[in-house]
């Protein structure tokens, strides 16, 4: 009798010392974001043991794991969320760069002669212009999008769903951007429908200020091809 209740004691003390929550639990947290991007503050969080889920659009991140570390992982997220890690404008302009060996239009600004420069020692076209420019201003979890119009109803558009920045603020990484050239075509019913040669990527990350050729497509044949290169910065 004396051993079986002396086993019930020692089974019964973990939970009467117990003074407080188990450490161990598994719990989730919704935290709100007030300032900072969720992309970023996700990264940093990988490193305290936690499951970590955002919603860009709500600015939510949904955190779960060990009570401990979800309760570490909290304390984190309220000492990185603070009006200057507020997520600055990015201002990204897109040059449409023909390669042919025949005349071209506009000349190549000063600035992109170098990229240009690099370009002819890759691909056998003797001629460079530009076809057009396009620039606009997004920011984290922010979709932005234009277009130009051209001679003989063509069309240019530049878009992207989002950016952030990465790092040390100098990377910026830009989600689904899609720019390109729209040739109009004309239908039997006498509509006009347009061929895209555009070119879409999921994710693209440019350092600020860096002249990224992101794409090439063919116009016209192999005679004739589009470059599209990307400027990025931080805005101030």
């Amino acid at each position: 009798m004396k051993r079986v209740l002396l086993a019930l004691i020692l089974m019964a003390a973990p939970v009467l010392g117990q003074t407080g929550p188990n450490p161990n639990d598994e719990i989730q947290k919704l935290v709100t974001l007030k300032y900072a991007d969720p992309r970023a503050i996700r990264n940093l969080l990988t490193n305290f043991g936690v499951d970590v889920r955002i919603d860009e659009q709500l600015k939510v991140i949904a955190v779960s794991g060990h009570r401990a570390n979800v309760t570490t992982a909290e304390e984190a997220v309220k000492q990185l969320d603070v009006p200057g890690a507020a997520q600055k404008d990015v201002e990204l302009t897109v040059y449409f760069v023909l390669g042919s060996d025949g005349p071209m239009g506009s000349a190549i600004p000063a600035d992109l002669q170098s990229t240009v420069a690099t370009l002819k020692s890759t691909f056998p076209f003797k001629n460079y212009g530009i076809l057009d420019i396009l620039s606009l201003r997004t920011r984290a979890g922010v979709a932005a999008n234009t277009s130009g119009q051209l001679s003989q109803g063509r069309l240019t558009s530049f878009s992207v769903s989002s950016a952030a920045l990465e790092g040390d603020g100098t990377m910026i990484q830009l989600n689904n951007l899609h720019a390109g050239l729209k040739i109009p075509v004309a239908e039997k019913d006498g509509k006009t429908s347009y061929l895209d040669t555009g070119l879409h990527t999921d994710v693209v990350d440019v350092k600020e200020g860096q002249k990224l050729v992101v794409g090439r497509s063919s116009l016209n044949g192999p005679d004739t091809a589009l470059f599209l290169v990307l400027i990025a910065k931080v805005a101030q």
